[in-house]
């Protein structure tokens, strides 16, 4: 077992457990900051695959973008109401009911893990995928990158006027 084995073990367990805090918290401000060390895991499965841009842009947007959002909304809505926010499930019966829904995903997944016949093929290491990536976005699609980020403004334009709407 060498030591990128021990360390995408280390990656997947990090996953696994913070996983487990997100979904069974019953804190909101855990939970995300559980979601924080689930996609830096995710990022990290990211750079051993090679997928450096993928890793970079799960780092940005996920874990520089949205969980910040989430925690600043989470900081923010406590304050002004005044309520300690709470997740929803509370009930036995829930728990039952995701623990059973949980754990049928879990045989469904162990019995295809060991009924696929899974082909491993020698392929040379990829290098760099941020500069092909980077290329290709600022010639071949760089029509659509701006449209998209046009459409992205709009978007984020939209969303604060109507936050702001009384």
């Amino acid at each position: 077992m060498g030591i990128l084995d021990v360390v995408f073990y280390l990656f997947a367990v990090l996953i696994v457990a913070s996983g487990f805090v997100v979904a069974f918290s019953k804190n909101v401000m855990h939970a995300a900051f559980s979601l924080l060390f689930t996609f830096f895991g995710v990022a990290g499965i990211y750079v051993l695959l090679n997928a450096d841009f993928i890793a970079l842009t799960q780092l940005m947007v996920y874990i520089g973008g949205v969980l910040v959002l989430i925690i600043f909304g989470v900081m923010l809505t406590q304050k002004v109401t005044g309520v300690n926010i709470k997740t929803g499930i509370s009930g036995a019966s829930n728990r039952i009911i995701s623990g059973l829904i949980s754990v049928i995903v879990l045989i469904s997944l162990g019995v295809l893990y060991t009924s696929s016949d899974w082909i491993m093929k020698d392929h040379p290491p990829v290098e760099d995928t941020i500069t092909p990536i980077g290329n290709m976005l600022l010639t071949q699609y760089l029509l659509l990158f701006e449209v998209t980020a046009i459409l992205l403004l709009i978007a984020f334009v939209g969303a604060a006027l109507i936050a702001r709407r009384k």
